[in-house]
């Protein structure tokens, strides 16, 4: 009998497990077809249509790297030190091996306008984003339409962004999502995407990060609208009251103009603003008394860029109050070694008018479509020589993008 009963327990227990396998695979589907909105706060999920929150964001921040010129000096000076920090770790210095010299990192071309390119971007943020969060994937669409997939695997993602190649590393670190754009060698720029726990806010943290530091950081807040909402247009968004999202307490926002056009087209291509740019001045600033007794002169320093942009085609005019020119600034100074030191920027400079976001009628705005800076230090001998020489090849680097944009 005793066996009986044992059999019949065994069988009961048998149907019931029979019957949990049964359910089990049921249950799991009905896990993973639960409301998004419910499982997305609870896992950091992305997905969401978000606008821009003006009033919580830090939106005019001037942020960007430090200039290359000032992290070499500042290494430089560590190694004098015996400090030893930094090292030169991952940059490329000149290596002259002069006394008191800067190893001023030399970027590429390339990484020049991948550093304006991303640092622009983070300066100003999409005023909305339409972000998909889904099997190791985060796909983010901005205010242009533009749209880049990200996988969250820790391996590269090649993207081009305005015709640059840009490789990105992205993860999934406990819920937020953290996506770290390679600038060039010893600089990225990183995002941290961060959905707000049981509220309807996503958190865009972007740090700017050399040399393993962070250099600089700014933070933006997005709220979650509704999948059938507009996102909001200049248009409907310009006429704000003071203190509400995107105005400012105290200063009127400017009329919106009635009937306005539609946005003119423009040309996104690389360096498309330097098309057409054939006629140019040369304009020497901050060479004084200290370059002087370097044996470096303005006159000298302006021929040289005058015959090196002759040479290239470009028509170089004098007397005259032409729009676009080249801009060269030099500050010279004297060690007690007896040894020179110059700091140089090599610049092209247009005028044009612009409607500024912040003005209801177009103003004349100077830009900057190039460029280039450095320093360097050696006996005053060779002084002038090293400083021609720098700022020649930067021209050098100039006349090959214009008339790469001009092909």
């Amino acid at each position: 009998m005793s066996s009986s009963t044992q059999v019949s327990s065994e069988g009961a227990f048998g149907a019931k497990a029979s019957r949990w396998l049964a359910v089990l695979p049921a249950a799991c589907m009905l896990a993973l077809l639960a409301p998004t909105s419910a499982r997305s706060q609870e896992s950091g999920n992305l997905t969401g249509r978000w606008v821009l929150n003006r009033n919580q964001s830090q939106v005019d921040k001037q942020i960007g790297f430090n200039p290359a010129w000032l992290v070499a000096g500042t290494r430089s000076a560590g190694r004098e030190s015996g400090d030893g920090e930094g090292g030169g770790r991952g940059r490329r210095g000149s290596g002259g091996g002069q006394q008191g010299g800067f190893n001023v990192p030399r970027e590429s071309a390339e990484d020049a306008q991948r550093m304006q390119q991303l640092s622009a971007e983070a300066r100003l943020p999409s005023p909305h984003l339409t972000i998909i969060d889904s099997r190791g994937t985060v796909t983010i669409t901005d205010a242009d339409d533009v749209s880049r997939t990200f996988h969250t695997d820790g391996k590269d993602d090649y993207l081009q962004i305005r015709g640059l190649p840009v490789t990105a590393v992205t993860v999934r670190d406990s819920g937020p999502v953290v996506v770290r754009y390679k600038v060039e060698q010893g600089r990225e720029l990183r995002y941290t995407y961060t959905r707000e726990t049981g509220g309807p806010k996503l958190t865009v943290d972007v740090q700017f990060v050399e040399g393993g530091r962070v250099a600089d950081t700014v933070r933006r807040v997005y709220d979650l609208i509704g999948p059938d909402d507009p996102f909001p247009t200049p248009a409907n968004t310009s006429k704000t009251e003071p203190g509400a999202a995107g105005g400012v307490p105290g200063i009127p926002a400017p009329a919106a103009a009635s009937n306005s056009a539609p946005p003119e087209p423009f040309n996104q291509q690389p360096d498309a603003e330097l098309k057409g740019l054939t006629r140019l001045r040369v304009v020497i600033e901050g060479l004084g008394a200290q370059a002087a007794s370097c044996g470096l002169t303005e006159a000298a320093l302006e021929a040289a860029v005058t015959g090196k942009l002759k040479s290239a085609g470009f028509t170089v005019l004098t007397n005259t109050d032409e729009d676009s020119y080249v801009y060269v600034n030099v500050i010279t100074g004297s060690l007690s070694t007896g040894s020179c030191v110059s700091r140089f920027d090599v610049t092209v400079y247009t005028h044009t008018t612009a409607r500024l976001s912040y003005q209801p009628s177009p103003v004349l705005v100077q830009v900057s479509l190039l460029h280039r800076g450095g320093i360097t230090a050696g006996a005053s001998a060779g002084h002038p020589a090293t400083v021609i020489k720098s700022v020649s090849e930067y021209l050098d680097e100039f006349i090959a993008r214009i008339r790469a944009a001009n092909k």
